[in-house]
């Protein structure tokens, strides 16, 4: 039968089609389908602009149907004081891959940022210590809230610790947290000092030079690095990476843009040093945490086929209700 028409979301509509339960069932499954060699590989173009940049991530997808996804996102830093902007700023184009029909376009904000968390808890379920109970993140912007709702569904914190440069952020992060989650998340100026007292570490800044140092992260700590996802981001010290176990989304692309990167120009690290891509600890042909003292490092740079198996199951929630409004692009 053919289409109807190509569906647009926006970034409204998509928020409220997905829970983040169901964003990190998708991530864990499509990190296993890539970790068994069942999907093609994912591809990513970036594209440099003053004070910013373009990448594009794109993959395809067997699911009830083949998908193809092709994300662009916009990121410039210094959006919100410049212009009251979003860091982040883009699209999905989701395809039917067996004609190439445009299915639908949707904001890509809500995806990129609930698909990232998902991964952040995903990672955490199979590299951080079970029994974690505190846990900081870094960069108090949405980012940092999302991964700490995902990971909230994994672990059952008593302690949460928010560290960012600006300290009206912070506290207005923690004060919304706190009311959430019904635990007391607690800002923090001293970085050190809470490393010492969290299992968990969540880095989600534009930061461009390393802040978190292998002398400050304790045996046993999960830590997930989630800013870096071009060449100019930097979040780890890359000592942190080459001392320890590193597991990555995935090992080109965070050869190319993630902490990864800065480890490799260090020559600290090679392709060859990284642990294992977290597909393949999913899937069982690596494994994970091994012991209760060793420091994990997960390099999330953030997979295409995340967007394409996310983008998929908002649009088919999207067609079942009926949300969004359909045009015809051919007209």
């Amino acid at each position: 039968m053919k289409p109807q028409g190509t569906l647009l979301l926006s970034r409204s509509e998509v928020a409220d089609l997905l829970s983040i339960e169901e964003y990190i069932a998708a991530v864990e499954q499509v990190f296993k389908l890539y970790g068994e060699g069942k999907t093609q590989p994912p591809g990513i173009l970036g594209v440099h602009a003053h004070d910013g940049g373009f990448h594009i991530k794109a993959g395809i997808l067997a699911l009830d149907r083949s998908f193809f996804a092709a994300k662009i996102n916009a990121n410039f830093p210094h959006n919100a004081k410049r212009f009251g902007l979003p860091l982040i700023q883009g699209a999905v184009f989701l395809a039917d891959a067996q004609n190439g029909y445009p299915l639908a376009i949707m904001d890509s904000m809500e995806i990129t940022i609930r698909r990232t968390g998902a991964a952040t808890a995903v990672a955490a379920k199979y590299l951080a210590r079970p029994d974690s109970k505190s846990i900081l993140v870094c960069g108090c912007g949405n980012q940092g809230r999302v991964s700490i709702q995902a990971l909230s569904k994994i672990f059952s914190f008593e302690h949460v610790f928010a560290y960012d440069i600006d300290n009206i952020q912070a506290r207005r992060f923690a004060n919304e947290l706190s009311d959430e989650l019904k635990i007391v998340v607690e800002t923090t100026s001293d970085l050190g000092e809470a490393m010492k007292r969290s299992d968990i570490c969540v880095t989600c800044t534009p930061s461009t030079r390393f802040f978190l140092k292998q002398a400050s992260v304790r045996p046993g700590t999960f830590v997930a690095a989630v800013g870096a996802d071009s060449e100019t981001k930097q979040e780890l010290e890359p000592a942190l990476l080459a001392k320890n176990k590193t597991v990555v989304d995935v090992v080109d692309q965070c050869a190319s843009i993630g902490e990864l990167h800065h480890a490799i120009a260090s020559d600290l690290m090679t392709k060859q040093h990284v642990h294992a891509e977290l597909g393949e600890v999913i899937a069982g042909t690596k494994p994970g945490r091994t012991s209760s003292d060793e420091i994990i490092i997960f390099d999330s740079t953030g997979m295409a086929l995340q967007d394409v198996i996310t983008a998929a199951t908002v649009y088919q929630k999207a067609v079942d209700r009926g949300a969004g409004r359909i045009v015809d692009l051919a007209q």
